[in-house]
C-alpha cells in the first residue's frame, strides 16, 4: 500500500485534506438552489463509500509495503472494525448538523464555529490519545482558533442584527454539530497502528481499510439519521425518498462529487496521521474551517454590505485561523 514517509509529505497530505473538507460544502450551495439538503446529503455519502472502495483497492492494495486491503480486512479485529464503525455513526451524526448548519447560516458560519470547535476539542482528544507533537504548540495554535470562532460569532451576530435576521438556530446547529465532530477521528484513529504502517499490528487496520469500515458506518447510519430528518426537518417542509428520485442527473452528480472531495481529503489525513501523529493531523485537516470561511466571504458573498466592524472582525478572524494552524504545524515538526 501507499505510506507516507516523512513529515513534509504528510504535511502537504493535510493541506490537501484542508482544502477538500473546507471545499466539499460548496457543493451542497450548489445544489441547494434547487435542492433540499436532505436530499443532496444522500449523493454526498454515496460518493463518500465510492471513494473509500475505490482507493483500498488502489493506492491500499499497491506496493511492497503494509498490507493488502483484502488481507488487511481478513485479519482485522472486531473491536478494530467495530470502533471505525462507530466513528463513522458519529460523523455522520455531526455531518447532518453541520450540513442543516450551512442551509440555514452559510458556510462562513457554521464552519468556523462548528468546525472550530471540532478542531479545539478534537486536537484535546487525539492528543490524549497518542501525545505526538509539542503541546506548547500545539495548544497554542489551538488558543488562537478559539478567538477566531469567537470572532466569527460575534460577526454573525452583528450582520444578523443589522440585516433583522437574527436566527439562533444556524449557531446551535453549528456547535452541536461542532461537539459530535471532535469525538469521530479518536475512533478511527484507534481502530489503525499509528506507529507503524509498513509492519502494523495484528488485529489493527491499515488506513485505507480503516477509511472504508469508516465509510460504511456513515452509509450505514445515513439510513436512520438522514430519514428521520427528512421527515422532521430543522427548516422547510419534510421530503420524501419519491423527491429524491425525482432529481436529475446532474444535481445528482454534484453531491457525489461533495462526497469524493471529502473522502479524497479523508483518506490524506488517514495516510498523513502515521507520520505526523493523529492531533496534528486532524487539527490541520480542521483547519478546513479557514478555506470554507474563504469560499463563504469572498465566493458566496455571506456578508455582503457588512459594516466595518464586521469586516475588521473577518479580517482577524482570518489572521488568527492562520497563526493557530502555523503553530500546529510547528507543533509536529520537532
Amino acid at each position: 500500500m501507499f505510506i507516507v514517509n516523512n513529515y513534509q509529505l504528510a504535511i502537504f497530505f493535510c493541506v490537501i485534506t484542508m482544502l477538500c473538507w473546507g471545499s466539499w460544502g460548496n457543493t451542497q450551495k450548489l445544489a441547494g438552489r434547487s435542492w433540499r439538503y436532505e436530499l443532496f446529503y444522500w449523493d454526498y455519502v454515496t460518493g463518500i463509500l465510492l471513494f473509500a472502495v475505490v482507493s483500498a483497492f488502489t493506492l491500499g492494495s499497491m506496493g511492497a509495503e503494509g498490507r493488502s486491503f483484502l488481507e488487511d480486512l481478513k485479519q482485522a479485529e472486531p473491536s478494530n472494525m467495530g470502533s471505525a464503525f462507530l466513528g463513522g455513526i458519529v460523523f455522520n451524526a455531526a455531518n447532518i448538523l453541520l450540513a442543516a448548519a450551512i442551509s440555514i447560516a452559510g458556510l462562513s458560519v457554521a464552519f468556523p464555529v462548528g468546525i472550530g470547535l471540532a478542531l479545539i476539542l478534537g486536537v484535546v482528544v487525539n492528543f490524549w490519545g497518542s501525545q505526538k507533537g509539542d503541546p506548547v504548540f500545539l495548544f497554542s495554535g489551538v488558543a488562537l482558533i478559539m478567538i477566531a470562532i469567537v470572532l466569527n460569532a460575534l460577526a454573525y451576530s452583528k450582520q444578523s442584527r443589522q440585516a433583522k435576521k437574527v436566527s439562533s438556530k444556524g449557531l446551535i446547529l453549528s456547535l452541536l454539530a461542532g461537539f459530535l465532530m471532535s469525538f469521530f477521528y479518536r475512533f478511527v484513529a484507534a481502530s489503525m497502528d499509528l506507529d507503524d504502517f509498513v509492519n502494523p499490528a495484528a488485529g489493527k487496520m491499515t488506513p485505507y481499510t480503516a477509511m472504508f469500515i469508516f465509510a460504511c458506518g456513515i452509509f450505514a447510519s445515513n439510513f436512520i439519521f438522514n430519514t428521520l430528518v427528512m421527515k422532521r426537518p430543522f427548516a422547510g417542509a419534510p421530503v420524501s425518498y419519491k423527491d429524491y428520485f425525482k432529481g436529475g442527473f446532474r444535481i445528482h452528480l454534484v453531491g457525489v462529487l461533495g462526497g469524493l472531495i471529502w473522502g479524497l481529503g479523508n483518506a490524506f489525513n488517514l495516510i498523513a496521521a502515521g507520520k505526523a501523529g493523529a492531533a496534528v493531523s486532524y487539527g490541520l485537516g480542521q483547519g478546513a474551517t479557514l478555506v470554507s470561511a474563504f469560499w463563504g466571504v469572498f465566493i458566496w458573498k455571506e456578508f455582503k454590505n457588512s459594516s466595518g466592524i464586521v469586516n475588521r472582525y473577518l479580517l482577524l478572524m482570518f489572521l488568527l485561523f492562520i497563526a493557530g494552524i502555523l503553530l500546529i504545524i510547528r507543533a509536529g515538526a520537532g
